[in-house]
């Protein structure tokens, strides 16, 4: 296609969009108020028709490029994209049991400290490698796990700690890189809801042996599916690349051949001596590749980052300060020493108060007003994992009262200033009729 007319498309894709797009009035008790979303413009619409044009359909040069700018952008050496943050979650995690790792693999069997109150991908990959997870349980200020709690969850078999960051708040770094530091464990670190939160300022994503990020549409940036896996360890990323690439040993991209200038050198396994090195597999493994497609709505993306992070900032303080004092409720509180990146805001309904999360949530809901429980609340609860095998750590008295008083409103950047003064009012008139 001659350049002018790449050009002209590409102008007539963005003056569609902007059409099409055009906003309404917020309209109250009409308009949805979303708990999440992705906040798409007419840039990140002219890139996926780009990439699209293109015809490059499987991951090639945008999903390297976007690697290695994410990669800047949180301080760490290598990222792996892959096709969701769940899929790194299972990447991450099925990494620790690598042969590469040699004395310090994970085997089935060992013990992985997590949290109760989760979502179910941070802890279904220890599952599904047989690992054995150890729930402990949450503060209900800053919905992250009890450091207190770290030490009665050490067993003999206790191999290293997953954890994620509460909706955006980062959990105590410190007293979890010590404990694990003392006790010579692994550190999973699931970013997911907290891409730009700064903890002693530093950016989250870079304090375990290794990290997570999901880009599906709810969380600070997309690429519609999609995740990555991070890290500064380059054997563990070895074995992230390896896992997610079929399990193959050979780390050529796709359509390159002979990187390694020995293709037909290599004798691994009881193959015969120069079994071609792209056909050898050392792990096994699996195709959670993500796409150039992909790759280019999250460059687009990525370039705004920092008024997402702004906007989830503003809108979670107007939250805040709208409804402090509110009687019946308890409010969340940021992590000492840090500076999230908030994903939701998460209100628990007193245990005296003279209404239900429950009725709380149904007048919201009626007035187009979105809520999201905590996630799996305590998940031992769930039905999934009634007869999974895991220990827990005391009676996860915090984990069952976000299970049954703790639900989360939207902060995303879509919404307004005019949004959250609504969901303040509705909230506050709402407890008033209560009393």
């Amino acid at each position: 296609m001659p350049p002018d007319a790449r050009h002209e498309l590409l102008e007539q894709v963005r003056r569609y969009h902007r059409e099409r797009s055009r906003e309404s009035a917020f309209v109250p008790g009409e308009t949805p108020i979303w708990p999440s979303g992705a906040v798409l413009d007419e840039d990140d619409v002219a890139a996926l028709v780009e990439a699209s044009l293109d015809l490059n359909i499987a991951a090639g040069a945008r999903a390297r490029k976007f690697e290695s700018a994410f990669g800047r952008e949180i301080g760490v050496r290598k990222v792996h994209l892959c096709n969701s943050g769940s899929a790194a979650n299972l990447l991450a995690t099925t990494a620790l049991t690598s042969h590469l790792l040699g004395d310090r693999r994970l085997v089935p069997g060992d013990e992985v400290i997590t949290v109760a109150t989760s979502f179910p991908t941070t802890v279904n990959p220890l599952l599904q490698n047989g690992l054995v997870p150890v729930f402990v349980d949450i503060d209900l200020e800053t919905h992250n796990l009890r450091p207190d709690m770290l030490e009665a969850a050490l067993g003999p078999r206790t191999r290293a700690i997953a954890v994620a960051h509460a909706l955006g708040n980062p959990f105590d770094v410190d007293a979890v890189r010590e404990f694990a530091r003392r006790h010579d464990l692994w550190i999973l670190e699931d970013n997911c809801d907290a891409v730009g939160t700064r903890y002693g300022g530093v950016r989250t994503g870079t304090f375990g042996d290794v990290s997570t990020v999901s880009f599906y549409p709810a969380h600070h940036l997309t690429m519609g599916e999609g995740g990555c896996v991070a890290t500064s360890n380059l054997t563990l990323a070895r074995a992230v690349e390896s896992l997610r690439d079929w399990g193959r040993d050979c780390w050529c991209d796709p359509g390159e051949d002979n990187k390694c200038h020995k293709r037909f050198g290599w004798q691994l396994g009881r193959l015969p001596a120069g079994y071609d090195h792209k056909y050898i597999f050392s792990h096994v493994g699996y195709n959670l590749k993500a796409t150039d497609i992909q790759a280019a709505l999250g460059l687009s993306q990525l370039r705004k980052l920092p008024d997402f992070i702004a906007a989830r900032r503003r809108n979670w303080r107007l939250l805040r300060e709208g409804l402090d004092g509110t009687e019946g409720l308890l409010l969340p509180e940021p992590t000492p020493n840090s500076e999230p990146s908030w994903f939701g805001f998460a209100i628990t309904v007193a245990d005296d108060a003279p209404f239900t999360r429950g009725e709380l949530v149904d007048f919201l809901d009626a007035r187009k007003i979105g809520t999201r429980p905590l996630f799996a609340g305590n998940i031992t609860r769930q039905p999934a994992y009634i007869d999974r095998e895991f220990r827990t750590v005391g009676d996860l008295a915090n984990s069952d009262i976000a299970a049954e008083r703790t639900f989360w409103i939207g902060v995303y950047p879509a919404l307004t200033e005019e949004m959250m003064d609504y969901v303040v009012s509705s909230i506050r008139e709402f407890t008033k009729r209560r009393r």
